[in-house]
């Protein structure tokens, strides 16, 4: 719709978690290196957190991109169950495996040999789970016993548990899986500075030569996403539709201000 009015080659502010347009902001970076860190090391459990919107899905994306090797098989759960025997077998079809018994039992007897043959293939194994916030208590005891299997003094699964603060009071009440979270991080929302150079990211990253919001534009954006990546997203891509259809130049405090007050933003 305004992509050739603005100067875009593709859309700037997209709420979706692509990678190309990742702004490696202080946080992010810190976050990112830690789950590095995790990996490298042979952690068994990180944690990830971070409010809604502040990009954890899009980090942990990231971190896939920059690490991927053929030594690594990730599986990814993005809507985990809560029932525990429901949660498992979808770690074993994350993980290749199309015939998923029933029982728990041989459900547990097929990961861990999927395990065996991933590290005497010198394959590490990464269980990485999005939405953790949603796990039950009983799954998240699951995912404790998870990080029991081990050999020679290695984890043969190491697992990222990424989610909302809430996934913190959940670990709190499980003292034996709290004891097993080796690095933990949560992602703070970005400061003006860094919306600003965030919001000048995203426009170049689309096509666009130069920016096209002024300083008060984006002080008042800043205001009101409080700095959350996503919030900024949907404020952005309203203000250059509005914009188009105004056909104004720039973007400026009095256009944001007007989006925010019609309603059209939480």
């Amino acid at each position: 719709m305004y992509l050739d009015y603005w100067g875009f080659e593709k859309f700037p502010f997209d709420n979706v978690p692509d990678t190309d347009f990742f702004f490696l902001s202080r946080p992010h970076k810190e976050g990112l290196a830690r789950l590095i860190y995790a990996v490298k090391r042979g952690k068994g459990c990180t944690l990830l957190s971070g409010d809604i919107g502040c990009g954890k899905t899009t980090l942990s994306r990231v971190f896939i991109e920059r690490v991927f090797e053929e030594r690594l098989d990730i599986g990814i759960i993005s809507n985990p169950c809560a029932d525990p025997t429901e949660f498992l077998k979808d770690v074993l079809y994350q993980f290749g495996t199309s015939d998923v018994p029933d029982t728990k039992v041989d459900i547990l007897q097929v990961l861990q040999n999927k395990l065996i043959d991933n590290m005497n293939g010198g394959k590490e194994t990464l269980l990485i789970v999005d939405e953790a916030q949603l796990l039950s208590d009983e799954t998240l005891e699951e995912i404790r016993l998870l990080l029991n299997f081990q050999l020679s003094k290695r984890f043969l699964i190491m697992v990222f548990l990424v989610g909302q603060p809430e996934v913190f009071e959940k670990i709190r009440k499980n003292e034996p899986l709290k004891q097993r979270i080796a690095i933990k991080y949560s992602l703070r929302p970005f400061n003006l500075r860094e919306t600003i150079d965030y919001i000048h990211f995203r426009q170049k990253r689309a096509g666009r030569n130069g920016n096209a919001f002024s300083r008060k534009a984006i002080e008042r954006i800043y205001d009101h996403s409080e700095g959350l990546p996503r919030k900024i997203n949907h404020l952005c891509d309203l203000a250059f539709l509005v914009g188009f259809g105004n056909k104004t130049k720039m973007i400026r405090a009095r256009t944001v201000k007007d989006i925010i007050g019609d309603g059209t933003v939480f």
